[in-house]
């Protein structure tokens, strides 16, 4: 399975910060914003990681990543042009995912939990084993902010809607979803929304037509942060401060992940320790060796 990370859009409701910076460069705590979303790529097991982006932002992420080999991974990189919906993702990403299946994750979704691992690692056996999509749903008190599943009497599920006026449900669909490879084709055949754009919801609906989708609900102890606001963004650094102080534990540390998952070893994750200037995180790496 191949990751896409989404990391385009112009973060206006974040301006001024995002003038001249990619709103997922934007540092939640004590590292960038898009090393959320790429642990949880590496959690799950998938270590080729395409980065899209606008074209002006993109020299800054291979600065910062490289080509991931230092992890022990793969990072590719692709421009997106203007921001034409989450679906375009899988257009962008056809050679990529290949013959693949693939997990789309947004470069401002945060997520945290102790049993998380084991959501994604049944996600990805949906993907490849039983050939269905799998997608997340969180409540919120703000539906129409976002997509949401509306469910039937019965529970299952009726349908995707994307920010409904007035919502019939407080389940929104969270920024990581997890599809077999013929996801590319679906994507081809979605019709621009109202707002101009290839809705993801529209191609969850195209799966639940098929019966070919899965819900998973993130219940108590499950902690989604969307950093699009200023709020959002502080509660999300306020969040990942308080829980590696009370821990002493990092969230996102991509060198530990890495060298936990089997991806580097000890002599390398040293060398990355060696590399890092700042003293209580190259000590924290030393630690785990």
């Amino acid at each position: 399975m191949k990751g896409i990370i989404l990391a385009g859009g112009s973060g206006t409701r974040l301006n001024p910060l995002t003038i001249s910076m990619s709103k997922q460069l934007l540092p939640v705590y004590d590292k960038p914003m898009i090393y959320y979303p790429i642990s949880v790529l590496l959690l799950a097991g998938i270590k080729d990681i395409l980065i899209i982006s606008t074209p002006s932002d993109l020299p800054h992420y291979k600065k910062l990543l490289g080509n991931g080999s230092s992890l022990g991974v793969n990072f590719s990189y692709v421009e997106q042009p203007s921001p034409d919906g989450l679906a375009q993702a899988f257009i962008l990403g056809e050679e990529f995912i290949g013959n693949d299946d693939v997990c789309l994750i947004l470069g401002d979704n945060i997520f945290y939990s102790e049993g998380l691992t084991e959501l994604l690692k049944k996600a990805v056996y949906n993907a490849e084993i039983e050939k269905k999509a799998t997608v997340f749903g969180h409540h919120v008190d703000n539906p129409s902010s976002f997509g949401v599943v509306n469910f039937d009497e019965n529970g299952s599920i009726l349908e995707f809607e994307e920010k409904p006026i007035k919502a019939k449900s407080n389940y929104a669909i969270v920024g990581l979803y997890f599809y077999p490879r013929s996801v590319v084709d679906v994507a081809k055949t979605v019709k621009p929304s109202k707002r101009g754009e290839l809705e993801i919801t529209s191609v969850n609906n195209i799966f639940l037509d098929r019966s070919e989708i899965c819900l998973e609900l993130m219940g108590r102890g499950f902690a989604w942060l969307d950093t699009g606001t200023f709020e959002g963004l502080l509660q999300a650094s306020n969040f990942i401060k308080t829980v590696e102080d009370l821990q002493s534990l990092k969230i996102a540390c991509l060198e530990e992940i890495a060298f936990k998952m089997g991806y580097i070893d000890s002599s390398q994750l040293k060398y990355l320790a060696s590399k890092i200037k700042n003293k209580k995180y190259s000590n924290y790496l030393l630690k785990l060796v």
